[in-house]
């Protein structure tokens, strides 16, 4: 089991700088923002991975705040990118 989480996590970890070098390369901002959002839940799922590893459900707040600001953010850009193009 340790040997999987470890292996989660280095694939989390590769996820979210190849999500990080489209946040900075993205030619637009829906891009750079769904990069972002992608990083948020891949942390979401490095600190689900850590609480797996730990055998407890001590992270779980962490989870949902995670999860929470992550959606909360894209829906506010959305909105926002859909309210830029109408103007």
């Amino acid at each position: 089991m340790e040997t999987v989480v470890t292996i989660v996590q280095v694939l989390l970890g590769l996820g979210a700088v190849l999500a990080l070098i489209r946040a900075i390369r993205g030619p637009s901002l829906a891009d750079r923002i769904i990069a972002l959002d992608l990083i948020l839940f891949l942390l979401a799922g490095a600190v689900a991975a850590q609480s797996a590893r730990e055998g407890t459900q001590n992270f779980v707040p962490v989870l949902l705040v995670v999860s929470l600001v992550a959606f909360a953010g894209t829906v506010l850009v959305a909105r926002f990118i859909e309210w830029r193009d109408t103007q």
